[in-house]
């Protein structure tokens, strides 16, 4: 229980008072009992309990013609070790592999043969050696397009988006990229947003303002405003656009249109 209560404090920010109390009427269900606690209006939003930390690096690539991108993250145990140059190299290289071989699954990946004529399981394992650290080859992304990509890594090397657009440039798809990095979009489209994550966010929106007391006949009009402001927060071409707060994203594209984003952040 006491785990529990800490978890939840970390995730909402509420008191432990609270947390306990939501954790006892929801039975001891942790996702019940964030629901509970944004219905009383003790939390605005749930945030995902913190993973088990993890250090690395991603790199992007992408060929000359734009048509082609790769995006990979590898970790090691600690920030010590992503700064090492043998480290960023083994990235480097692996990055520039995915985007020769355009391979898209982490795992059929490791059987690719490098120009060094070594596997990339291979590869990362006697790095791992020379380096002293555990290093896992996380994730791998590739995209291969009529449109245009671009992408964009934060100065850490922490937070990697890979961007597929239909229409625009380079620079466009570099923009998304920043953009997706910091405001860390759920989904492309409305349509992607699962019914089930819907239902919850109505149920949870409808019992808070009832909860605070609002009347039932404009209880309706309230949730769907704040559902319109859900969309807002977690749907890529409806949120406001992290260069130019007064236009949305989907503004800032004119008639160019996101086809696909991949985002990668080291440790989630």
């Amino acid at each position: 229980m006491m785990e529990s209560i800490k978890k939840l404090r970390e995730m909402t920010g509420a008191g432990m008072m609270d947390v306990k109390k939501a954790l006892g009427d929801a039975g001891g269900d942790e996702d019940k009992a964030v629901a509970l606690l944004r219905e009383r209006g003790i939390v605005k939003a749930a945030k995902k309990a913190d993973r088990e930390a993890k250090e690395g690096l991603v790199v992007f690539r992408a060929s000359d013609d734009r048509k082609k991108a790769a995006l990979v993250e590898v970790n090691s145990e600690t920030d010590f070790v992503a700064r090492n140059a043998d480290f960023q190299q083994l990235v480097a290289d692996l990055a520039d592999a995915v985007l020769a071989s355009g391979a898209a699954d982490a795992e059929a990946f490791k059987a690719v043969t490098m120009p060094s004529g070594e596997t990339v399981e291979t590869a990362v394992a006697a790095a791992a050696g020379r380096i002293g650290e555990n290093l896992v080859l996380n994730r791998v992304a590739f995209v291969e397009t009529d449109g245009v990509v671009g992408g964009y890594v934060h100065s850490n090397g922490k937070i990697g988006v890979l961007v597929e657009l239909d229409g625009g440039n380079e620079d466009l798809a570099k923009d998304v990229a920043l953009h997706v990095a910091a405001e860390r979009p759920r989904y492309l489209t409305r349509e992607e947003v699962p019914a089930d994550a819907l239902d919850q966010e109505r149920e949870i929106l409808t019992n808070k303002a009832l909860n605070e007391g609002k009347p039932q006949q404009i209880v309706e009009r309230i949730v769907s405003g704040q559902l319109a402001k859900f969309y807002e927060d977690n749907v890529l071409p409806e949120q406001k656009f992290v260069k130019d707060n007064s236009v949305t994203v989907a503004q800032h594209l004119g008639n160019a249109k996101v086809k696909r984003y991949v985002r990668f952040e080291v440790g989630a």
